[in-house]
């Protein structure tokens, strides 16, 4: 290998060590901005509980049914305005909110994908191709891809709670490649010399990254929905209490309430949270699809057959299908919530195993992990 090959190689070693530290530090600072939001949310629920306070001393001085009937009307009050300044915060994914240390986490990650992107061209000038012929260069593209994708999505919706997610799954993935997938630059293979590997493989990092995005916002669907069905079962347990509370006594709220993280109240509800993750994953299910077309004319080419049950084609197919039933799902309205967002979350699961377990330990023509 010429020197100049081998000396580019190494700066893009470089490139992606400071890359990875650069995520850390826009992980850290995504993290204290939930904290931060949690620290907000548990202000807000303080005045909203002394907002309640002083909504019960006034039933207190009535009668019994009447005070059951303000109790719950100010169980709804108490409940509305908490609701309301949640709305304030996130009323929808494209407000924005001059949240500091979210702010400083996006930089630090712009930064960080500067790094990223010359470190993955350093490494395509060095092989003298496109740098996605192994398992390594497809991660180092792959992880480009979900920081590109994250960044451009910002533009339009304030997606921002997802940064720690975000950089905290970049972070791990790309320190586990950089450690264990690394691989010296390496010719092609003869199948591999053909447009179809800058189509065919972009195109599938491009579906992962988006994959990567609804499997984010499904999770964070799944601790909403939770946080509030337990809402709305205080709501319930606070206005029986009331019913039953014979005047000044606080009525009894449901312990459960204080489950969970706090910084979700700052985030928009489950139903939207749900709507962007199926968005996010048509459109990575489109570009599957086309992956899934690419490599049965890519297997024509290259072996004479469209389909031949190989390993790597047996499991695209499989994730075509676990998404193709999502969206289904999805669309049918008995699947739609929390059921939908698990299969969400198994698509991107198989997704990560068709990269790593079957890379690494199945054997098949589809299989180039560059691993010895």
């Amino acid at each position: 290998m010429p020197a100049a090959d081998f000396s580019l190689d190494s700066v893009s070693v470089l490139l992606v060590w400071t890359a990875i530290a650069i995520y850390a530090l826009a992980f850290i600072a995504y993290a204290v901005d939930l904290a931060r939001r949690s620290d907000l949310a548990l202000q807000q629920k303080d005045a909203s509980e002394a907002a309640g306070a002083r909504e019960r001393q006034l039933v207190g001085a009535a009668s019994v049914a009447a005070a059951g009937a303000a109790g719950a009307s100010a169980a709804s009050r108490v409940r509305a305005e908490e609701d309301a300044a949640a709305v304030n915060l996130e009323a929808r994914p494209g407000a924005r909110r001059r949240y500091l240390w979210a702010r400083i986490g996006t930089s630090l990650t712009v930064l960080g994908f500067l790094f990223h992107v010359a470190a993955d061209i350093t490494r395509g000038i060095a092989a003298g191709r496109v740098p996605w012929s192994n398992m390594y260069e497809f991660a180092l593209t792959g992880t480009m891809l979900i920081v590109a994708v994250y960044l451009v999505v910002l533009l339009r919706y304030d997606l921002r709670f997802l940064g720690t997610f975000i950089t905290g799954l970049v972070t791990v993935l790309l320190g586990a490649t950089a450690i264990w997938f690394y691989t010296v630059v390496v010719p092609l293979s003869d199948p591999l010399k053909s447009v179809w590997l800058v189509i065919h493989v972009f195109v599938a990092s491009l579906a992962t990254a988006l994959f990567a995005l609804a499997f984010a916002l499904s999770v964070l669907q799944l601790l909403q929905a939770r946080r509030e069905r337990l809402a709305v079962a205080a709501d319930e347990a606070c206005g029986y209490a009331a019913l039953a509370d014979t005047g000044a006594g606080a009525p009894a709220v449901n312990p459960a309430i204080k489950s969970g993280p706090r910084f979700l109240r700052t985030l928009p509800s489950a139903e939207m949270l749900e709507s962007l993750a199926y968005r996010f994953a048509i459109i990575g299910f489109i570009f599957w699809t086309f992956t899934l077309i690419a490599g049965s004319v890519w297997a024509n080419d290259a072996w004479g057959r469209y389909w031949g049950f190989d390993t790597k084609e047996v499991w695209t197919f499989v994730i075509w299908v676990l998404y193709a039933g999502y969206i289904h799902a999805r669309a049918t309205r008995g699947w739609r919530g929390t059921r939908s967002a698990w299969l969400s979350i198994i698509g991107f699961t198989a997704v990560m195993f068709n990269f790593t377990i079957v890379n690494m330990f199945f054997k098949g023509l589809h299989v180039y992990s560059g691993l010895n």
